[in-house]
């Protein structure tokens, strides 16, 4: 037996297969032929508890499970198939990791609902060498065989699926099957042939009639038993259910390669090997399991277990010659590999291999108890070695291990050469939120809860349920509809907390950080408890043509140190320095304060490993610690297979466990060095002087930056928009609310799929090599990690992308990972601008300025649809025209203060070697204005005006300004602004809106503004005459009456009189005229909305006067009350 552990050579790669968008989803109820009485068998309180855990096993963990591989077809080739929900849905997907160049991916997830429960094992898959197909047999509790006809396009269209099965889906009753037996196991031999194996030791041939017979049933059954007719009879009447021990535990068909023979050989649970002529019905030939002689009274000891499957397996590829491997599974189990060979069409000779041999599996070293559930052997023709897998399983854990081996040298490396997976088992944990942590315990839990492909959506639900009803919060569960899952976990944690005050009335926030610490903890307990099943292993998978297998699932530092050692990290990686190589490693050493945490037993530890004063350590140990991360790779063929959408997420998620596992390394290796540096006894003995530290900690930060932008594209989920062909595809029909479904839908991609999926692709898939698939994929998967990789990150495009989205949040969140090209600060300006940073976005953008306006032959144009061909034109073409793009950024976000000052700064670098530099200034001059007009900067706007060469712009302009002046009462300013060569147009509008204004009283007073500026300008008679077309205005709204003060003369006509009188005074008495048209008097009934212009008349100072004295008279006489009875009575004047 083996002492140690096998070496590691594989890392496995976990895969979440919950569909990216709710509409890869589809549902298939099947019909039935059989009695309603046969119903499918009822669940129990175990299998659906009242706990919504129990429901959720019941429902999304499959209870049977594996991947089949068509032969005969390309794409798509290798299909998931899952038992659900109490073995009553079948559940079939693609799994293929590449696709031929143009053809589309396969989506879907047909979900076919059963009206009657799925026995176990007994589903079978095939796919026909005529047609492009899929055919899936399934057997059900009343008898029914189900025959699934599935083109590539099932997989591809709903419609397909939703519009009707039709001849894709055919039901028979086998008959044998009402009085003969119970159905133990289902083989498919092909398309035309299938093989019930019954708990009864016998068979049912189920051969398919042709279309062109008489026969009216599709199948022809043939009943074979192994004990003869009678003896069968008599096992039928007495087993009453029970398996027989000649019941076929597992069973495997071939034909040897020959055309006109078949052989089943199978494994039954006495402990024997039957190999079954399907021609003639006829048993061939027994062995032992172990081809060893049992004793009759010991035959019961040998007996299998009923449940057990995967007992043989048969490979090869030689005409009449085949290897068969069989496992016993009694006691420590063993394994025992046959030569099958056939010299006619109707016999077959078994014998073992190594007769002497006892290959008994090696479990995994420790305490626990493993059991060998599943193992796959591999003919890796035509190099004549094998492969074989196998698949230990303790309750839900498991581990995989592989050997590889020549057919006569196996008993020799059986104990030593096995080589083992990696299986990353560990629950991760989010540390305790301390002081040096920048990120607070809510948003820590999150990140490891909502890490990508972590937890399902059903999966999290179901947590929160049990844990509301642990904290005794059901009512919340009807509180939370329209929240995100998150959100949803954060409210239901909160309400458990509060922050509360000490009895001096100070904040307790250490005990509310530990008790939210705890609430965390407690729901993350309950999430793990409930994801456990999902990780459980049901089967072993291989691939023959890419050669990967697949599994089927249902000390150190303390935190508050590594939280340290991680903050003054990311000064290093992220902060500018102009510190030499011994200043930051001295830097980092005094900030992380080692001697805190590291006792003299840790540097004991270190240096019996390392050696006195590090003596293992050279620079060529750091070289190929650097190489190993730092592995790139570049295909010599272009890719010619472009990934699946598992494909995708198949190296993503191999990328993000690769680059955490980096990081781990590089991270512990950066921290080792500057222990090191500073730990010896002389300085002779110092590190420095046989390691160029300096060289190997810039290496270290450099694989670490890079491995940490990988690391948070892996771990950002970005929705995006289905495709044209998805949405196509994904929703049958074309009524209104499906088409709006459509445009709604989206699909969760991760920011590294969405960067770089497009880039990935494989350019052999053939089997030219060991592992030749899995070797591809880890050379894509550390390409990616290289920080020398020819697969760029740049993080300005990725932002460029993420401010598409409208996701300014995570782009800011790149910032540090960005460069300092020019290109690169004006990005983080726009990101800056678009969460409304204007200052920043400004110091970015002037930073900027001069790389982004020297003109380039190709500037690239890259920039994931953030910027239209007219923006790119602005760039890389001199400053003026670039700071007339920022302009229009600035103007879009309304910010018009910094709209002004880089509209300002555009007119600057106007000259006369500017192209098109008039319309290029009028352009500016229009945007410099309307900023200024819009944060009332009145000064510069008509500065800006003033200067402006295109008169209708000029003349627009001006219009806007006086109306923004008047509307915002900024009277005294318009009436000093100087307006060279524009005062009478200034008049003409002012006077304009006069002649419009009827309601002189609220409003903007247009009348008033006019006479200031008029007596501004000296213009006395203009200033005269508004005031008396406001007077009568006055007059025609009834204001005569309306006193101003307690004097009963003082009316605000009277004092416009005064106003108009002191203003004709001011000219000589021959020129104190204005003309003015007749208004008519306003008791003669005029409304407020009719004409009221007349003939113009001149009126005299004199007549001024003559009016203002009638007034006083008129109000006099009102105020004693002379006034006539009607209309046309003429007051009298005492």
């Amino acid at each position: 037996m083996a002492t140690r552990e096998p070496p590691t050579f594989f890392k496995e790669t976990r895969l979440n297969f919950e569909p990216s968008s709710s509409t890869f989803v589809v549902d298939v109820k099947l019909p039935s032929v059989a009695n309603p009485s046969r119903n499918r068998r009822q669940s129990n309180g175990l299998t659906r508890s009242n706990s919504h855990s129990g429901a959720l096993r019941t429902q999304d963990y499959a209870t049977a499970s594996s991947v089949y591989h068509r032969k005969h077809h390309p794409y798509p080739k290798s299909f998931l198939w899952r038992v659900l929900e109490d073995d009553s849905i079948l559940s079939l997907r693609t799994v293929d990791i590449c696709k031929p160049e143009r053809a589309s991916d396969a989506n879907l997830i047909l979900n076919f609902h059963f009206p009657h429960a799925i026995r176990p094992s007994c589903i079978a898959v095939s796919d026909p060498p005529d047609h492009d197909a899929l055919i899936v047999f399934v057997l059900d509790e009343a008898g029914q065989l189900y025959t699934l006809f599935l083109r590539p396009d099932s997989f591809r269209k709903r419609s397909f699926v939703e519009s009707g099965l039709g001849d894709a889906c055919k039901i028979f009753t086998v008959n044998a099957l009402r009085n003969f037996g119970t159905p133990y196991r289902l083989i498919a031999v092909n398309t035309d042939q299938l093989i019930v194996a019954l708990t009864d030791g016998g068979n049912i041939r189920l051969d398919k009639n042709k279309p062109n017979t008489s026969a009216q049933s599709p199948w022809k059954e043939t009943l074979n038993n192994a004990k003869g007719w009678v003896q069968g009879f008599k096992s039928i009447l007495s087993s009453r259910g029970d398996h027989d021990t000649t019941a076929a535990a597992a069973a495997v068909e071939t034909n040897l390669g020959l055309n006109d023979a078949s052989f089943l050989f199978t494994v039954c649970l006495d402990h024997r090997l039957r190999i079954w002529n399907l021609r003639n019905g006829q048993i061939t030939g027994t062995k032992d399991l172990l081809d060893a002689v049992r004793e009759p009274n010991e035959m019961g000891k040998w007996r299998l277990d009923p449940t057990q499957t995967n007992l043989i397996r048969i490979v090869g590829q030689y005409e009449r010659q085949r290897t068969c491997v069989t496992y016993s599974p009694v006691g420590s189990g063993e394994f025992k590999f046959w030569n099958v060979e056939s010299d006619d069409n109707n016999s077959v000779d078994v014998k073992a291999m190594h007769p002497d041999a006892r290959l008994v599996p090696i479990p995994p070293l420790g305490s626990d108890v493993w059991t060998l559930a599943d193992f796959c052997v591999v003919d890796r023709y035509p190099s004549r070695d094998y492969q074989m897998w196998i698949l230990w399983k303790n309750n839900i854990a498991y581990r995989v291990q592989e050997l590889t081996f020549l057919r006569d040298e196996l008993p020799d490396v059986w104990q030593n050469r096995w080589r083992s997976v990696y299986s990353d088992t560990t629950i991760p944990s989010a540390p305790v939120s301390g002081p040096s942590d920048s990120v607070d315990a809510s948003e820590r839990w999150l990140q490891l809860i909502l890490s990508p492909g972590r937890f399902p959506q059903s999966t999290l639900e179901a947590a929160l349920s049990a844990y509301e009803r642990a904290i005794d919060n059901v009512e919340n569960n009807a509180h939370r509809s329209g929240q995100s899952i998150a959100e949803s976990i954060c409210s239901a944690i909160a309400s458990t907390t509060s922050l509360g005050k000490t009895s001096s009335g100070v904040l307790e926030y250490e005990k509310f950080r530990a008790s939210s610490e705890a609430q965390w903890r407690k729901f993350y307990r309950i999430l793990i408890e409930i994801d456990k099943p999902r990780g459980e292993a049901l089967a072993l998978a291989y691939e023959p043509m890419s050669e990967m297998p697949s599994v089927n699932f249902v000390e150190g530092f303390s935190d508050s140190m590594l939280q340290i050692c991680q903050s003054v990290l990311r000064a290093e990686l992220f902060g500018e320095t102009s510190k030499t190589d011994q200043e930051r490693i001295q830097f980092f050493s005094d900030k992380a304060g080692f001697w805190r945490q590291i006792s003299d037993e840790d540097c004991a530890q270190v240096t019996d490993v390392l050696g006195p004063n590090f003596n293992a350590v050279t620079s060529s140990v750091y070289q190929q610690m650097l190489a190993t991360c730092n592995e790139t790779w570049s295909p010599r063929r272009p890719t010619e297979y472009p990934l699946t959408e598992l494909g995708r997420r198949l190296i993503v998620k191999a990328t993000e466990d690769v680059a955490d596992l980096q990081w781990d390394v590089c991270f512990s290796q950066l921290v080792l060095l500057v222990h090191m540096e500073f730990e010896f006894d002389r300085p002779e003995d110092a590190l420095h002087n046989k390691v160029n530290i300096g060289a190997v900690y810039r290496s270290l930060l450099q694989t670490l930056s890079r491995l940490q932008l990988v690391r948070w594209l892996a771990g950002i989920r970005l929705p995006t928009p289905l495709s044209k062909t998805d949405r196509a595809n994904s929703i049958s029909g074309s009524s209104p609310v499906l088409i709006k479904r459509q445009s709604e839908e989206c699909k969760l991609n991760t920011a590294l799929e969405e960067s770089v999926g497009h880039l990935l692709g494989i350019s052999d898939v053939g089997p030219g090599h060991s592992l030749a698939m899995a070797s591809i994929i880890t050379k894509i998967v550390t390409n990616l990690c290289a920080p020398d990789s020819d697969v760029e990150l740049q993080p300005h495009y990725i932002q460029c992308a993420l401010l598409v989205r409208d996701r300014a949040d995570l782009a800011l969140e790149l910032t540090p990972f960005s460069d300092q090209d020019p290109f690169s600060v004006y990005i983080q300006g726009r990101v800056s601008l678009a969460l409304r940073d204007y200052s920043s976005a400004a110091m970015h953008f002037k930073k900027a300025a001069y790389g982004m306006s020297i003109p380039q032959a190709d500037p690239g144009r890259h920039s994931c649809g953030l910027l239209d061909d007219d923006e790119w034109n602005l760039l890389f073409n001199g400053m003026a025209r670039y700071y007339a793009h920022i302009v229009a950024l600035y103007e879009k976000h309304k910010a018009y203060s910094y709209v002004v000052d880089f509209a300002r700064l555009a007119l600057q670098f106007i000259n006369t070697k500017t192209k098109d530099a008039d319309l290029l200034r009028t352009e500016i001059q229009g945007r410099l204005f309307s900023g200024a007009t819009a944060i009332s900067r009145f000064e510069l706007a008509h500065s800006t005006l003033v200067a402006m060469k295109d008169r209708a712009l000029q003349h627009s302009s001006l219009r806007t300004l006086i109306q923004k002046m008047c509307d915002n009462l900024h009277n005294a300013e318009l009436v000093q602004l100087s307006f060279p060569g524009l005062q009478s147009a200034v008049d003409e509008i002012l006077a304009q809106r006069c002649q419009d204004t009827m309601d002189v009283v609220t409003g903007v007073p247009y009348h008033q503004i006019l006479y200031s500026w008029r007596i501004k300008r000296n213009n006395y008679r203009g200033a005269a005459s508004i005031i008396l077309d406001r007077i009568q205005k006055l007059r025609l709204l009834g204001e005569g009456d309306q006193f101003t003060s307690e004097d009963v003369l003082d009316t605000v006509i009277t004092r416009q009189y005064l106003m108009l009188i002191n203003v004709l005074s001011c000219v000589e008495q021959k020129q104190a005229w204005i003309t003015a048209e007749e208004f008519p008097h306003p008791q003669a009934g005029t409304g407020k909305g009719d004409p009221v212009g007349g003939r113009r008349k001149v009126v005299t100072l004199a007549d001024i006067r003559k009016e203002y004295q009638d007034e006083l008279d008129r109000i006099a006489a009102i105020q004693n009350d002379q006034f006539g009875f009607s209309a046309d009575d003429e007051m009298e004047i005492l």
